[in-house]
C-alpha cells in the first residue's frame, strides 16, 4: 500500500466505488440478488477490493471500524439509489462491526433511504474474523432481524467453525466458498457435501447460493448437486456502480 493512502482514507478523501455481482436462480436463469463488493479507488484511480485493506494485520481496531462504516455507508447509498424490490440485495458486514455503536447508529438512516423494505437486504458476514462469542453474534442477527433485515453466513466451507456459526446464527441464506466449488465436477466428496447442503437448506427453507462459478463444467456440476442459486464468473463479473465519496460524517 503507497505510503500515506490509509491516511488519506480514514481522513475521508478518495472515493468508494460499490461493484455489483448478479446472483441467478440455476433452474431458469432469472436473477434473483446483486452482492454490493466495495472497491476503493487508488491515487491512479484505479479500483481495489477492501477486503485486503480491511484484514491488513497492521491496521488498528479504531481504524478498521471508522473504514468499514465508510464502505458500508456508500454501499447503502449506492443500494438506495440504483436498487429496487425487484431482487434482492447482499451486502458484505465485517462482523466486528456489529460491535461499534457508530453502526447501530447509522443503520436506521441507511434502512430509511431505502425506496424498498429492509426485508430485500441481505447482511453477509464471515466467521473468519470479529465476534467470536456466538451467544454474542446470535444477539447481534437478532437486532438486524428485529429491523427486518435478513442474514447471510458467507465463505460456507472455508472454516472449521463454520457448521457451528450456522447453527446457531440460523441464517436466512447460506454461501457455499469456493473452496467447495472448484473443480467441483472432478471431487465426487465436494459434489456429494455440496448435495448434502443443498437437502439441509431446503428441509430448513435457507436460501443456498454456491459462489464462486467459473467454469460450464463446474456450473453443471453444481446444477447436477441440486445447488438451486448460483454466483460467480461465468454467471457474471462484478461491475462498477458511480463512485462515491468517503463520508467523514458515517464514521
Amino acid at each position: 500500500m503507497p505510503q500515506g493512502f490509509l491516511e488519506r482514507m480514514l481522513k475521508g478523501e478518495g472515493a468508494i466505488v460499490p461493484h455489483v455481482q448478479p446472483m441467478y436462480r440455476l433452474c431458469d436463469n432469472r436473477l434473483v440478488a446483486m452482492e454490493y463488493l466495495a472497491h476503493h479507488l487508488d491515487a491512479a484511480g484505479q479500483a481495489h477490493p477492501v477486503g485486503p485493506l480491511l484484514q491488513d494485520p497492521a491496521l488498528s481496531l479504531g481504524d478498521r471500524l471508522t473504514l468499514d462504516l465508510r464502505f458500508l455507508d456508500a454501499t447503502f447509498r449506492t443500494v438506495a439509489r440504483d436498487g429496487d424490490a425487484s431482487h434482492l440485495h447482499f451486502v458484505n458486514l465485517e462482523p466486528v462491526s456489529l460491535e461499534a455503536p457508530g453502526f447501530w447508529e447509522s443503520l436506521p438512516r441507511w434502512l430509511g433511504a431505502l425506496p424498498f423494505s429492509p426485508e430485500c437486504v441481505v447482511l453477509e458476514f464471515t466467521e473468519s474474523q470479529g465476534v467470536h462469542d456466538l451467544q454474542t453474534l446470535q444477539g447481534y442477527t437478532n437486532r438486524l432481524r428485529d429491523l427486518g433485515l435478513r442474514v447471510a453466513v458467507d465463505d460456507l466451507g472455508a472454516g472449521v467453525a463454520s457448521l457451528t456459526h450456522m447453527a446457531r446464527i440460523a441464517p436466512d441464506f447460506i454461501k457455499a466458498d469456493r473452496s467447495l466449488v472448484e473443480q467441483v465436477q472432478r471431487r465426487p466428496y465436494q459434489a456429494a457435501l455440496l448435495n448434502a447442503l443443498a437437502h439441509f437448506a431446503n428441509a430448513m427453507r435457507i436460501g443456498f447460493i454456491a459462489e464462486g462459478i467459473e467454469t460450464l463444467e463446474e456450473l453443471e456440476a453444481v446444477m447436477d448437486a441440486g445447488v438451486p442459486w448460483g454466483q460467480g464468473y461465468i454467471l457474471g463479473q462484478p461491475w462498477p456502480t458511480r463512485p462515491k465519496p468517503i463520508a467523514a460524517s458515517a464514521s
